[in-house]
């Protein structure tokens, strides 16, 4: 260990502690495991809550032990500092009067601050994660609020290790800790159910939230409505309430296009009020309209309704929105021609539209109407027919294959029709040569060749 670090530890020399800021790096760079362990044994004695000097000392310490982190050594000392963490959760973090921090819980945040430096690298916060999480759970305010800022910050890019820790994340948000909402968007793929199965309560404290925590929470709800749609619908008043945030309103919207497409029947009772939105705030409207896309396919009243109210919106110039209407009038009319046949004359006025997307559309429109129009209106085609018939002993057989005129079977079916032979026919047939009717059987075959 380097020299004057060794005496400031040993003999907890805070006279000398000072100089430690003196030294370059290099001097201590292969001296910083010797170190933190040395730190690690005074920080761990039972009257280092009361020893001023022991305190100073350390604090110097581990000021001047972390610089060494810039020089690209966290990796190698990284377990260390986790382990003094561990000893600073042995002891009380809880502040015994305001504005107080208990001598551990300032070496905590130090700590904390130099390993969180390096939240890209997954060998340090492999190490550090697992263990700070657990500073949620202390009365600490102030200590509570820095850890959350360096889990936003880690959940960046180590989202599939925090997320082990979603249920104590959870249960600290719940308790008021709200800045922590921000890192469920980064977490929820990871570890979705345990969030899912707290809606109730996470819907609950939106109004308790500042805009920042609030929209995380309407991400992860956005996130939620891609794959569990109607879990959300019991909510839709509270959700609605939000809709007059600038900040908020597109991710409502948004959340709400999901909800739409799996259940348009949940949004029926909401469509004047989402019309309003739409009129008062045009940069809503593609949403808007989706919406009421997904109601026009409830039913055919619903249908009508949706379309008579793309029909009245076709004369905006915004050329995106017009595109996005048409799209919703192609999907409702797939099943609703009529729908496309009393509005097409209204929809090719658009033809000579500046858009190209809008004109591609109004075609395609034009020419759906057409082909569905020579599919209803074309007479079903007869079908060829071919009737076979074999002699047996007194009676014949006729197999007739297709579907001829005013027959009674349906199209493509086969008839079999025995017909009895007169004693006179069957003696006429019997009275013919052998000869010639094996002549005629021959001619048959060659003509058959």
């Amino acid at each position: 260990m380097n020299e004057l670090f060794a005496q400031v530890l040993q003999k907890r020399d805070l006279s000398k502690a000072g100089e430690l800021f003196s030294l370059a790096d290099d001097e201590i760079k292969d001296d910083l495991v010797p170190v933190l362990e040395a730190i690690s044994k005074i920080l761990d004695c039972t009257d280092y809550l009361q020893n001023d000097n022991d305190q100073s000392v350390v604090e110097i310490c581990i000021t001047k032990s972390p610089q060494q982190s810039e020089t690209g050594s966290i990796e190698a000392h990284s377990k260390c500092l986790v382990s003094l963490l561990e000893i600073c959760q042995k002891y009380d973090l809880n502040p015994a009067a305001p504005e107080k921090d208990p001598p551990h819980a300032k070496i905590a945040s130090d700590i904390m601050s130099c390993l969180f430096m390096h939240y890209s690298k997954p060998k340090v916060m492999s190490l550090a994660i697992p263990v700070v999480v657990n500073f949620l759970r202390c009365n600490n305010k102030e200590l509570t609020r820095n850890v959350s800022s360096y889990l936003s910050l880690a959940a960046l890019d180590n989202a599939d290790t925090l997320a082990k820790y979603v249920d104590l994340i959870i249960s600290t948000i719940l308790r008021g800790n709200y800045f922590l909402s921000t890192v469920l968007p980064q977490i929820y793929s990871q570890n979705k159910q345990p969030i899912i199965n707290s809606i109730d309560k996470l819907t609950a404290i939106i109004d308790l939230c500042d805009v920042s925590e609030r929209a995380s929470l309407f991400q992860v709800f956005g996130m939620i409505s891609k794959h569990e749609p109607t879990i959300l619908e019991p909510h839709i008043d509270e959700f609605c309430k939000y809709l007059s945030s600038s900040t908020l309103a597109a991710l409502v919207l948004m959340m709400f296009v999901d909800m739409a497409t799996a259940n348009p029947k949940a949004f029926v009772d909401y469509l004047p009020s989402l019309k309003d939105l739409a009129e008062q705030q045009p940069m809503y409207f593609i949403q808007v309209i989706q919406i009421i896309g997904a109601i026009g396919n409830i039913d055919q009243d619903n249908a009508r309704r949706s379309m008579v109210y793309f029909v009245s919106c076709l004369g905006m110039k915004d050329q995106t929105a017009l595109a996005v209407i048409l799209q919703e009038i192609k999907a409702l009319s797939i099943n609703n021609h009529s729908l496309l046949e009393e509005n097409i004359i209204e929809i090719s006025k658009l033809s000579q539209s500046g858009s190209s997307a809008v004109r591609l559309l109004v075609q395609q429109l034009k020419d759906d109407l057409k082909n569905s129009k020579r599919l209803f209106s074309s007479p079903p085609q007869e079908k060829e027919t071919r009737s076979v018939s074999s002699q047996t002993e007194g009676q014949v057989t006729v197999i007739t294959v297709g579907n001829p005129h005013n027959a009674v079977y349906p199209s493509g079916a086969v008839s079999v029709r025995h017909t009895a032979m007169s004693q006179s026919t069957i003696s006429s047939q019997q009275s013919i040569p052998k000869s010639l009717r094996n002549s005629s059987s021959n001619t048959r075959h060659e003509r058959d060749q």
